[in-house]
């Protein structure tokens, strides 16, 4: 793959002499915390990998400026990896070789569970990434990576709860792409929906960017499901689907998880996508409800609208320089154990509005969402539901 100069390594702030850390002694760079990165800031994925990267950025600037973490910069070095396993683990090796690093951002599923063991060999990286694969959250067989947010199928449990309370015992139906990633969440979907009362009435699997799902949408026409609940897709096939279905008259409400649920993505199908629900770990860009100091402070550092993408980038940052900061004020070492340790001690941590409720991780996710509905004619997500917490 060809990376042309200006991404191939991308400077931090630090090196760049940006940061005004506010302290009578700058830190040597030998005391920086390193955070590394694989980022897909080229390829399929590069809409997510350009914004993860500048929340990076932005967020160990806000740290470095207010005097860093008990006194110690923050230095982020990433690189582009075009969403290409072979690229991540060639950045990994490359950046961890020049660097003391001790946090370290992964571009995809794949890359996380292909590092796993060389993590976990070392010892002194813990670890976050672009996936919520349900597979990460293990706390045994990955003990040194987390996830800002739910994974897949507590997000998908999070739009069940949401279902259960609007309309007790109803019908679904579930689309997914056929790919690992569309299959993630089916089996505990089920399991979670028996227990809640809801009647799973048709599953239908498709090709990731499949365009013709005329027959899916007969199919979804015989089953009458109240819900369907879309999984493993950013945005084609469900304009289509939706298209179809509205043509046909059905009453279903469309939902889907966290890479659908972009303003962004939908604006060129505002009218379609009218009234499309689904699962949100994080606040969007421009909520002015309540009080949320890190949002507004986003708002500064970039007056336009941020995505998603954005936010959980952000989050990842803030958790991963948290669970850095309280090692260091136990006077430990940071190693993976000691950090991942850190993290799992936060309780009801308060976000800064990132998240609209105190957070806890008891485990490997950050188990909270909020289910949001598409205003087509403002071309914005509004909320309908409160928070919901999946109980661990």
């Amino acid at each position: 793959m060809r990376i042309f100069p200006t991404r191939r390594k991308l400077l931090s702030y630090a090196a760049a002499g940006c940061f005004a850390l506010g302290l009578n002694a700058p830190a040597r760079a030998a005391d920086d915390i390193v955070i590394g990165g694989s980022m897909p800031m080229t390829g399929v994925f590069a809409f997510a990998g350009i914004a993860l990267n500048n929340a990076f950025q932005d967020y160990a600037k806000i740290v470095n400026d207010a005097g860093g973490i008990n006194g110690r910069k923050v230095k982020y070095v990433a690189e582009d990896t075009g969403y290409k396993v072979d690229n991540s683990v060639a950045v990994f090796n490359r950046i961890t070789s020049q660097e003391k690093v001790s946090l370290y951002y992964g571009d995809s599923t794949a890359f996380s569970k292909t590092i796993n063991a060389e993590l976990n060999r070392r010892g002194d990286i813990m670890m976050a990434g672009a996936s919520f694969a349900s597979e990460l959250n293990d706390p045994k067989n990955f003990p040194n990576q987390f996830i800002a947010g739910p994974d897949y199928s507590e997000m998908i449990g999070i739009l069940l709860e949401y279902i259960a309370k609007t309309k007790p015992g109803a019908k679904i139906a579930l689309v997914n792409s056929d790919t690992e990633f569309g299959r993630d969440p089916i089996a505990p979907t089920e399991k979670r929906a028996g227990e809640l009362g809801l009647k799973i009435v048709e599953k239908i699997a498709t090709p990731p960017t499949s365009v013709d799902v005329s027959t899916e949408v007969l199919k979804l026409r015989r089953a009458d499901p109240d819900y369907t609940i879309f999984h493993g897709y950013i945005l084609a096939p469900l304009p289509e689907f939706m298209t179809q279905a509205k043509q046909l008259g059905l009453k279903t409400k469309f939902m889907g998880t966290f890479w659908s649920m972009d303003n962004a993505i939908w604006a060129k199908s505002a009218d379609v996508a009218d009234g499309f629900m689904g699962v949100m770990p994080y606040r969007y860009y421009y909520d002015t409800e309540g009080k949320s100091p890190m949002l507004e402070k986003i708002r500064q550092i970039r007056p336009e609208y941020q995505s998603t993408g954005y936010m959980q980038g952000f989050l990842t940052a803030m958790l991963m320089t948290e669970a850095a900061k309280r090692t260091l004020d136990a006077k430990k070492e940071l190693t993976a154990a000691n950090m991942k340790a850190s993290l799992n001690s936060i309780k009801d941590f308060d976000t800064g509005g990132i998240i609209g409720v105190p957070i806890s991780i008891p485990g490997n996710t950050v188990p909270v969402g909020r289910v949001y509905q598409y205003d087509g004619a403002n071309k914005t997500m509004k909320p309908v539901s409160d928070w919901i917490k999946i109980a661990k």
